[in-house]
């Protein structure tokens, strides 16, 4: 894993310490195989971005997501590259759009198990906010669809999550509940 202390110390200092959560869950062996194919170079991370322009938000659909699933933009850092970078080169992949990050909400430990694996992953959760650039996906293989959404269009986004077979979008649905939570206090 090398998202290391050292990088996310200057993070935590410019975009606060984030809220510490943990997450475990069960994925079919499909699923778990995929988990393990994104693990190039030893990467165990994301970062998520939560872009708001205005009272819009950045969403994305990649093509294995049924009609109507939604979720915020994310990625992983290349060896070597800071939090900033990546979370910028990521989301302009993902969306075409460029933004500042504006706060580290969120720092999740999550535990993906199957019959036969497991995996540990941490997901780095930041609220960032558009700067320029026209919504759309730079990188069709991966993504489908990127859009601009509401707030109140997540609770949807996260039942459709729950409803399939696939641990990660059960802990995407988790992530985004825990981030509209605090972003109502």
């Amino acid at each position: 894993m090398y998202v290391t202390e050292k990088i996310l110390a200057p993070v935590r200092k410019k975009y606060g310490t984030p809220d510490l959560l943990t997450f475990e869950t069960v994925c079919p062996e499909w699923e778990m195989d995929i988990i393990i194919g994104s693990q190039k170079n030893g990467r165990a991370h994301d970062v998520t971005m939560f872009i708001f322009r205005g009272r819009e938000i950045a969403v994305t659909a990649k093509h294995s997501y049924p009609d109507g699933l939604y979720r915020p933009p994310s990625g992983g850092l290349q060896p070597g590259e800071s939090i900033e970078e990546g979370a910028r080169r990521e989301t302009y992949e993902e969306t075409g759009l460029q933004v500042d990050l504006s706060r580290y909400i969120l720092r999740c430990e999550a535990e993906f198990y199957s019959s036969t694996r497991a995996v540990s992953w941490t997901s780095h959760v930041f609220i960032a906010t558009y700067v320029d650039g026209q919504i759309g996906s730079h990188d069709p293989e991966e993504i489908r669809e990127a859009c601009w959404s509401t707030l109140d269009r997540f609770p949807e986004y996260s039942r459709l999550m729950r409803l399939t077979d696939s641990g990660g979008l059960h802990y995407r649905a988790f992530l985004q509940e825990e981030v509209l939570r605090r972003l109502q206090h």
